[in-house]
């Protein structure tokens, strides 16, 4: 029988930057980008500084936390809401014209829980262009949201949703197509 053992737990591997980086990035991400303070240009151009790829007209509201901002591209004209977690230990690519609602959560990391070692694994998250993902939505490692998709709030979304499509839920299943008028 497998048991768990995290004394056994080591992940050398990952290294997503250096220690000197990520050290200064835990110092700025709470004072400069997830405050309240009122200019998103302020916390758009921070971002940049530690490497985020930001296209234009984009809005960044308070309380936002980013793990990697190097591993983050997010295209022009997109939103990200108040209270969004990114904890992207590998990309995380937002198109262009997409909105994350109020407190979405975007994982790239889980660990193998078939394994005594809890080994960690990781995979890429990628929004298209139009997409728009509900208020308090959970997006899993490996997601892929495809132009113009919908994700309806409070929805787990953990596989691809196919472009001009709503899905919801609880696991995240299809509800309808999506019309624009």
């Amino acid at each position: 029988m497998i048991k768990v053992d995290l004394s056994q737990y080591k992940n050398p591997h990952y290294q997503p930057g250096s220690k000197g980086k990520r050290a200064l990035w835990f110092l700025c991400n709470p004072l400069l980008v997830n405050n309240f303070h009122p200019s998103s240009g302020f916390r758009i151009f921070i971002l940049q500084l530690f490497g985020a790829k930001i296209g234009k007209g984009c809005v960044i509201r308070p309380g936002v936390n980013i793990k990697h901002p190097w591993l983050l591209e997010l295209g022009d004209h997109s939103w990200i809401g108040e209270n969004v977690w990114i904890d992207n230990l590998v990309s995380v690519k937002i198109g262009s014209h997409v909105c994350l609602s109020q407190g979405v959560v975007i994982i790239t990391g889980n660990h193998r829980w078939d394994k005594v070692t809890f080994d960690l694994t990781m995979h890429p998250i990628h929004i298209a262009d139009g997409a728009w993902v509900g208020a308090k939505s959970t997006l899993l490692p490996g997601t892929h949201i495809q132009e113009q998709a919908v994700v309806a709030g409070g929805s787990v979304v953990h596989q691809s949703i196919p472009d001009n499509q709503v899905w919801g839920g609880n696991p995240c299943s299809f509800i309808k197509v999506r019309h624009f008028k």
